[in-house]
């Protein structure tokens, strides 16, 4: 083995080691993401690029929003792996204000074409205490639509649409 070829090897094995300890780095780092609100909802924003839609699970558990992307690298024909440098296994979580009152159940979910998933979670309506009036004049009870029991559901109300 020459010189030239001992050093080609060396600088191959350490560019490959870079990309997989990005990769792995990547895979322990929440993904970015935005939260904005709305008069009636709530906004997540995850950036996810290179993802399909069945690679994406999206769950709300008490105030969080959680995605996880379960990625797959396509076998290029006549390509061979140099730099596997991209996490496959991401996961990002944001937290919604401590003050929000949301219907998840009522949650969509969509990823675009240039990988960015946004979480639209409607806020619930105004909670009215029994026996009072609400603007328009209408009495409410306990377990109407909207009290804090009926919207606090922690269920996986947000799904993935193509």
């Amino acid at each position: 083995m020459t010189l030239e070829e001992f050093g080609s090897a060396v600088g191959n094995s350490l560019y490959r080691q870079i990309g997989r300890a990005n990769g792995h780095v990547q895979n322990y780092r929440s993904l970015p993401v935005d939260v904005l609100e709305a008069d009636s909802s709530y906004l997540v924003v995850f950036d996810a690029p290179d993802t399909e839609p069945d690679d994406v699970q999206v769950r709300y558990h008490d105030g969080n929003v959680r995605v996880r992307i379960d990625r797959f690298r396509e076998f290029r024909e006549g390509y061979r792996m140099r730099f596997p440098g991209r996490g496959m296994t991401l996961d990002g979580e944001a937290e919604l204000p401590s003050d929000a009152v949301v219907e998840p159940d009522a949650g969509t979910a969509t990823l675009s074409e240039n990988g960015t998933i946004r979480i639209e979670i409607p806020k619930a309506a105004p909670r009215v205490e029994s026996g009072e009036t609400d603007e328009s004049g209408s009495v409410d009870g306990p377990n109407a639509p909207g009290t804090a029991e009926s919207s606090s559901s922690a269920g996986d109300g947000v799904a993935v649409d193509d």
